[in-house]
């Protein structure tokens, strides 16, 4: 039904995820949860791949984001543009929670502090150390409430900056199951002196951390007098913050027994007002590493190959990751199947066909597209049966009048 080739099909789709009515472009929607664990009401964004298709079965990944009223917009844009159909996708296509600030010090800290110059005066840290609260929230109401009213799929990241980070890795250690990856950008790692760490440091040692990746990135925050060897043998209270990022970073990697998925990077360009943008990038490519399927010229023109197995064997590796079984997108094996049926690559296009329907079976188009292969390789008897497959999902005048003439 859809003869969309792979170009204009990734142009499409992203265009699709921004384009909204009354001529506006919309990323996204305001959505609010009445906490009672905070006693209070809280604003969270919420981006939904596509603009939430009505009747659209599709199901998708969640990333939730701190401090959301700072990231949410260059979160979004990059999940759209990695995650756009093209054959050669980096990561899935996701919704996007951005989760906005009220007390942001309250929220966002393990442990309550009184002072810690020259971080912080007692007045900032006045309401410090509600974190766990703030988790509690997180899961016992905000993820109830998203998943109650999006097309979820049980895999979440949580992705956090600076005191964000300081809370990811709080999560991580101690929360570790409620989200499946974690991207911590140059996290305080400071906080109370440095005795949050130790109690990190100790539960990285201790525990498993088998199924959950994390990803740190580290900003430069030095003095130009600096180096990322000196200063770790450095004492002041000026380099603090980059040691204890640093500290964090090569006890984990000494960690191999715990079975974190760990990788980081330190970003020497980057200061720690620069480096969201470019850490969170990165630590999508590492969490999705395995996700991305690569489509080499002589797979796309080779008649003999066996597309359809390969994708299906690289999709088992991803369910894998995800918990979950995880197919190739409708469209692009729908828009791949029609470009062999134009190069009269019948065997590759027909078993990508099937494989659609194998996967999407309430789906009227992918009956409608296998008809046309069998219309396209004369077995008239298989066209009828699958266009009176995709009719009886749902009616198109397309689907029909190729059934009439069919049976003319």
């Amino acid at each position: 039904m859809k003869k969309t080739t792979l170009s204009f099909l990734a142009s499409f789709l992203f265009i699709c995820a921004a384009a909204q009515q009354d001529n506006k472009i919309t990323i996204g929607v305001i959505d609010s949860v009445q906490s009672k664990i905070l006693n209070e009401q809280r604003k969270v964004w919420v981006y939904l791949p596509n603009g939430g298709q009505p009747g659209s079965k599709q199901r998708y990944p969640v990333v939730y984001l701190l401090d959301g009223d700072g990231h949410f917009q260059s979160v979004v844009g990059m999940i759209q543009q990695l995650s756009q159909v093209n054959g050669n996708t980096i990561c899935p296509e996701m919704i996007v929670v951005g989760i906005t600030n009220t007390d942001r010090t309250r929220d966002l800290t393990p442990t309550h502090v009184d002072a810690d110059p020259p971080f912080m005066d007692s007045a900032f840290s006045k309401t410090s150390g509600g974190g766990e609260q703030f988790v509690a929230f997180i899961e016992k109401e905000l993820m109830p409430h998203i998943d109650s009213l999006y097309p979820t799929q049980p895999f979440k990241m949580l992705i956090g900056h600076s005191f964000g980070g300081l809370t990811a890795v709080n999560i991580a250690v101690n929360h570790t199951k409620l989200f499946n990856a974690y991207i911590c950008i140059d996290p305080s790692m400071w906080w109370d002196k440095m005795n949050f760490l130790k109690a990190t440091k100790d539960k990285l040692a201790a525990n498993n951390f088998s199924g959950t990746a994390m990803y740190l990135g580290i900003a430069n925050t030095m003095d130009a007098n600096m180096d990322i060897n000196k200063v770790q043998s450095d004492t002041s209270t000026d380099t603090r913050h980059i040691r204890s990022i640093l500290d964090l970073d090569k006890f984990i990697s000494s960690q191999k027994q715990n079975g974190l998925r760990y990788s980081s990077k330190y970003y020497n360009n980057d200061d720690h007002g620069s480096v969201p943008l470019i850490a969170e990038y990165d630590g999508l490519r590492f969490i999705f590493e395995k996700y991305r399927f690569k489509l080499s010229f002589k797979e796309f023109t080779d008649s003999t190959v066996d597309l359809a197995a390969k994708y299906s064997a690289h999709y088992l590796e991803v369910s894998k990751l995800f918990g979950y079984k995880v197919s190739p997108a409708e469209n692009m094996i729908n828009g791949l199947g029609y470009e062999f049926l134009q190069q009269k690559q019948f065997t590759k296009a027909g078993s990508l066909f099937k494989m659609n329907v194998d996967n999407y079976p309430a789906s009227a188009n992918v009956y409608d597209s296998y008809g046309d292969y069998f219309q396209a390789i004369g077995n008239k008897p298989r066209a009828i049966e699958y266009f009176k497959k995709a009719l009886a999902i749902e009616e198109n005048p397309e689907s029909r009048k190729k059934l009439n003439k069919l049976m003319e």
